[in-house]
């Protein structure tokens, strides 16, 4: 216990004045966790700016962005059992998302090429290794270092782009259309930045996804046949761009336009009347 008592307090003034001894003592903790407040919130401020500065910059700031720093909430509660067709094509999909990109595999290395062949059918390749794989927009002359942020499925996505949609393929590796940036996205890795974000968004690597944009996809998955995660990059594809071109974004902004991407996909899969990946507004994009 505590007891107050009166002390005398010489100012400078002559007059004198009574403190009480308590309010000193509180004023002094008060302070003192102010001050602890202040230097805190100054180290978390600066962790911050780091964690946003390690996202935009290194020689493989594009590979993953800002999403291996911020995944979906999840929920046991949004969890719902899979009929035997989700369980079996989530599966196959979650199997091809573990296969690692493997420079030495002759099926691989055929992938690759494919890729080339697509995007410059006029033009040889010399090898695997050339520089002239960052006329796609590979970060270096060996494709094969871009992949370890994603894996296989990404080259599968890129093909299947190239494939099933060639004409939107070829106008946005050519970067047709709309008022251009100077410095421009990369499209090969920008492409593998847009597997890793799905995979990601709708939590494919958890035995089940708990998030609700992974169980919105699970109901496109089960109605639609096992291409759906390949159309679906294709619309996130040229979402992304569509994005971009709106914001009038230059290379160093890309990560916001991929999060700017991701929120408005995520909103398109809540959409009640969603039954396959056909019905998604963006879908169009793909289309024109």
């Amino acid at each position: 216990m505590r007891f107050r008592r009166r002390r005398q307090c010489f100012p400078s003034c002559s007059s004198l004045h009574e403190v009480d001894e308590d309010e000193i003592y509180w004023r002094r903790r008060r302070g003192d966790e102010e001050l602890e407040w202040s230097h805190s919130s100054t180290h978390v401020i600066l962790k911050l700016a780091q964690c946003f500065t390690n996202a935009m910059v290194g020689p493989r700031s594009w590979i993953g962005g800002i999403f291996n720093r911020s995944g979906n909430k999840k929920n046991d509660k949004f969890q719902y059992p899979l009929s035997p067709r989700q369980e079996e094509r989530l599966q196959r999909l979650q199997d091809r998302i573990h296969i690692p990109y493997d420079e030495m595999c002759i099926e691989h290395q055929e992938a690759l090429r494919a890729l080339w062949d697509v995007a410059f059918p006029d033009v040889e390749l010399k090898g695997l290794i050339s520089e002239q794989w960052k006329e796609m927009g590979w970060q270096g002359a060996n494709p094969s270092t871009d992949f370890r942020g994603c894996g296989f499925i990404s080259l599968e996505n890129l093909l299947f782009f190239s494939r099933t949609f060639p004409a939107s393929f070829r106008r946005l590796l050519s970067k047709e259309g709309g008022n251009r940036a100077t410095w421009e996205y990369p499209f090969a890795v920008a492409g593998i930045n847009i597997s890793y974000m799905l995979i990601q968004m709708l939590d494919l690597k958890s035995a089940k996804p708990k998030c609700i944009p992974g169980l919105n996809f699970m109901r496109l998955l089960g109605a639609e046949n096992e291409e759906a995660f390949d159309i679906l990059f294709c619309v996130t594809f040229e979402l992304m761009d569509a994005q971009w071109l709106a914001m009038h974004a230059s290379y160093m902004e890309f990560n916001e336009v991929l999060q700017v991407t991701r929120e408005q996909l995520e909103r398109e899969l809540s959409l009640e009347d969603i039954h396959r990946i056909e019905d998604l507004p963006a879908y169009n994009l793909l289309l024109l």
